[in-house]
């Protein structure tokens, strides 16, 4: 198995450093405090090709793979940057428009998107189903050629400045199907349609992305907003979760990284008795050659993954495992720079427990530690199932 990276994955995994020097960690604080949406540092990222890392090169993309996009997150959050919008505007949603799509879909839609032109956000949770998806109950009705959405969406990122949203709705109850994954239909909708109303959710932790509660009221759909077939698009939807879990694992462990390196710099400098670093004084240098330890298995486990993925193979496994191992691996690498730092640690001029909450939400989304478990526990270790 050979571990070392193309040039050209080299080149897409410190792109980070690069964008960092005009698109800092500081400015990307400054937008989540404001909760404003990181829109130059977006079309720089747009205007340099890393959009469309997975889209085919036809539509506007580079025509790369999981690998690739994986790498740049990770490079990205290795400079304290995590960019949400790659995952569900980027991959999420241009990823199966392309494989799922239309011609004419893919025309209107990936060269714009590509080019940042157009956003994508992604709507799937429920208030009532939370994670139970199969339960969801916002639906689409056929009428006379035309279908008629009704329902709500919770924590719908990014959903209020989205051009496009893919939807996923059902098109029969769940109380009327044979297979409970069946009657599930994603629809392209315009987010900008007069029957949506949004309700922006305050949130604490500190992200530049927002999050909508959604109201769908008789919104107007086409046979052409329709992605895949009407009735089976619980595989399309399951297509775009194993990436989602990729892209988190790989922020995970670049903010990981990035908590680490910052203490490092600081332990190699602070000196508090005998005129020696405090880097030097075991109590603080095993936790964090600790998390250092930690951070690089999940990051072995994020490539892995998006190897896995790449092949066409089932990557449910490992990117479940990916996504936990980063989210734990990523608050204790922070716990262990906090500890370093002392008080200064929480002060806004040295801005390190402001990297916590973020990894601390990697544990409850996109998918909550418990149910990752659960499926390791009844997918891979063959346990029964509990829920």
């Amino acid at each position: 198995m050979d571990f070392d990276l193309t040039h050209e994955q080299q080149m897409i995994y410190e792109y980070g450093n690069s964008l960092a020097k005009k698109f800092d960690r500081k400015y990307w604080m400054d937008c989540a405090e404001k909760r404003e949406f990181p829109t130059a540092m977006y079309q720089q990222v747009a205007d340099d090709g890393f959009l469309g890392l997975m889209v085919s090169e036809q539509y506007g993309g580079a025509g790369l793979g999981m690998v690739e996009t994986a790498l740049f997150s990770e490079g990205l959050a290795n400079n304290g940057i995590p960019l949400l919008s790659l995952i569900v505007g980027s991959t999420m949603s241009m990823g199966p428009l392309e494989k799922f799509g239309t011609e004419a879909q893919k025309q209107r839609y990936l060269r714009d998107a590509c080019a940042g032109k157009i956003r994508f956000c992604f709507a799937i949770t429920e208030p009532g189903a939370g994670t139970n998806t199969i339960e969801a109950t916002t639906i689409a009705k056929e009428k006379n050629g035309k279908f008629y959405l009704n329902g709500q969406k919770v924590f719908i990122t990014d959903a209020n400045d989205s051009d496009y949203g893919l939807v996923v709705s059902r098109t029969t109850p769940h109380t009327q199907v044979k297979r409970k994954t069946d009657g599930f239909t994603l629809f392209i909708v315009n987010m900008k349609d007069k029957n949506i109303a949004k309700q922006y959710i305050p949130v604490s932790a500190v992200i530049p992305e927002t999050q909508w509660l959604l109201f769908f009221d008789n919104v107007e759909l086409g046979p052409e907003d329709v992605l895949g077939e009407v009735g089976k698009g619980f595989d399309i939807l399951f297509h775009s979760l194993n990436p989602e879990r990729i892209l988190a694992a790989a922020i995970g462990v670049g903010l990981g990284r990035y908590a680490l390196n910052r203490a490092v710099e600081y332990a190699k400098e602070r000196r508090v008795f005998n005129n020696v670093p405090i880097g030097a004084y075991q109590g603080l240098q095993h936790p964090l050659a600790a998390g250092k330890t930690e951070i690089e298995m999940a990051g072995l486990m994020t490539r892995k993954a998006a190897w896995v993925y790449d092949q066409g193979r089932p990557a449910g496994e490992f990117s479940n495992m990916a996504k936990y191992y980063a989210a734990e691996a990523g608050c204790r690498a922070v716990d262990a720079a906090l500890q370093c730092f002392g008080g200064n640690g929480f002060t806004k001029e040295y801005g390190i427990f402001d990297i916590y909450p973020f990894l601390r939400l990697l544990k409850t989304a996109p998918i909550n530690r418990e149910m990752i478990l659960n499926y390791i526990g009844e997918h891979v270790m063959g346990l029964p199932r509990a829920y």
